[in-house]
């Protein structure tokens, strides 16, 4: 398995803990959140990891070589000259990951009991690119025809994008939130290299090939599986309780 996290953010709605540091070198519970995830990465088999940086990138890389890369194949994606975003991040990438092989992507700031092995296997069908997403109250949806990515959506101020046919079609398509990770295939891998665009959001790539890909959902209950993006401040509590449980002590 390979991997790569976007870490490159620059962590504004964390302030004023990214003031002096990137939000991947945040701690919660006594370990970064960059450590928690390559805790996790190392325990379900990952042989390459790539990570993207940008604010404060030196101090990652610092980070990593005092930690002797916690034992694993770690890869920098330096960014540091120009972010950008979550798909020009990962075009930029590309030379640094296996080209035949797909790639789990996940958020640094995402802490969740997630089975990132079970996502893994079960993205290993026809489909491109799997998408983890739930049911929760969000203001972005991605939009849904059954198992095939449609269009997303802005709650707030109704904003639709993406192969959205008509209003008719648009009132069945179900309604789920991203979760800040996704197994991408290396039909898509190979799309991406050729996108016109240098910095772009990961979600407007997926909207722009899914009329003619198929890009699933790796639907999770959350109430069953905690999840918690770190994003904000107020976020870090709910996170330390999640890497301070039972479940996650055993998904190390």
């Amino acid at each position: 398995m390979q991997a790569m996290i976007f870490a490159a953010g620059l962590g504004t709605r964390l302030k004023p803990l990214t003031d002096d540091r990137p939000k991947a070198l945040v701690e919660v519970g006594g370990k970064t959140l960059l450590e928690h995830l390559l805790l996790r990465l190392r325990a379900v088999g990952t042989d390459l990891v790539v990570i993207n940086i940008h604010h404060f990138g030196d101090q990652v890389i610092d980070f990593l070589e005092k930690n002797n890369n916690f034992g694993m194949n770690i890869k920098i994606s330096d960014e540091r000259d120009e972010l950008l975003d979550t798909g020009g991040g990962l075009k930029h990438a590309l030379h640094l990951l296996h080209p035949e092989e797909p790639v789990l992507i996940h958020n640094v700031d995402i802490v969740s009991e997630i089975d990132l092995l079970d996502m893994w296997n079960s993205a290993q069908d026809l489909s491109e690119a799997t998408l983890c997403v739930s049911q929760r109250e969000s203001q972005r949806y991605l939009l849904w025809d059954y198992d095939h990515l449609m269009g997303w959506e802005n709650s707030k101020t109704g904003e639709k994008r993406g192969p959205i046919l008509g209003k008719d079609v648009h009132n069945y398509l179900s309604k789920q939130a991203f979760n800040g990770i996704a197994v991408i295939k290396p039909t898509l891998l190979s799309i991406i290299s050729n996108y016109p665009s240098k910095v772009f959001s990961i979600i407007d790539f997926y909207l722009t090939v899914c009329g003619q890909h198929w890009i699933q959902p790796y639907l999770v209950r959350l109430g069953e599986t905690h999840w918690v993006d770190c994003g904000k401040v107020g976020a870090l509590a709910e996170a330390e309780k999640i890497l301070a449980g039972h479940n996650y002590q055993q998904l190390l």
